[in-house]
């Protein structure tokens, strides 16, 4: 059984309802609707990485003036970490298409790596943590490879 809410699962999982079907869209659609899929392709990878780091700071903000696990929200590194992927999410979003949509996979991936060193802050339940893991793991993998996918297509298939 999982022991994530099944909202948790079904949110998760729904929100990559749009990578999948944008990325289809850049493929198979025509001219001009597979540039503006590209677009919102683009737009909600931007959103999605801003996203996961305001996570952080959601959670920087539960904890503050508790006593939290470890000293992980004390160091301001945490909450300099919330900012980091919104600003690289931004100026992907101000390049070449196919480029910025590499640095949208390569920050969601980057940012489940750094991620993971702090998931265990948030969870005092390992079953729970690993279930949320496993998630994550699946969310970044499909998310990534969307967007990768899309822009080796706008650089070898439509050109």
């Amino acid at each position: 059984m999982n022991p994530l809410p099944p909202l948790v699962t079904k949110l998760g999982y729904a929100g990559l309802i749009p990578f999948v079907g944008l990325a289809l869209m850049v493929q198979l659609a025509p001219t001009p609707l597979n540039y503006l899929s590209a677009e919102s392709l683009a737009g909600y990878g931007a959103v999605i990485t801003a996203f996961m780091g305001a996570m952080h700071w959601g959670a920087n903000l539960h904890v503050l003036g508790k006593t939290p696990r470890g000293d992980r929200w004390a160091d301001r590194n945490a909450w300099i970490w919330g900012v980091i992927p919104a600003l690289v999410a931004w100026l992907a979003l101000h390049i070449y298409i196919p480029v910025g949509l590499v640095i949208l996979a390569s920050a969601l991936i980057i940012q489940h790596n750094v991620d993971k060193e702090t998931y265990q802050y948030y969870f005092s339940d390992e079953e729970a943590l690993n279930a949320f893991i496993t998630m994550r793991n699946r969310l970044t993998l499909v998310s990534a490879g969307c967007l990768v996918w899309a822009a080796l297509v706008i650089l070898f298939v439509q050109n």
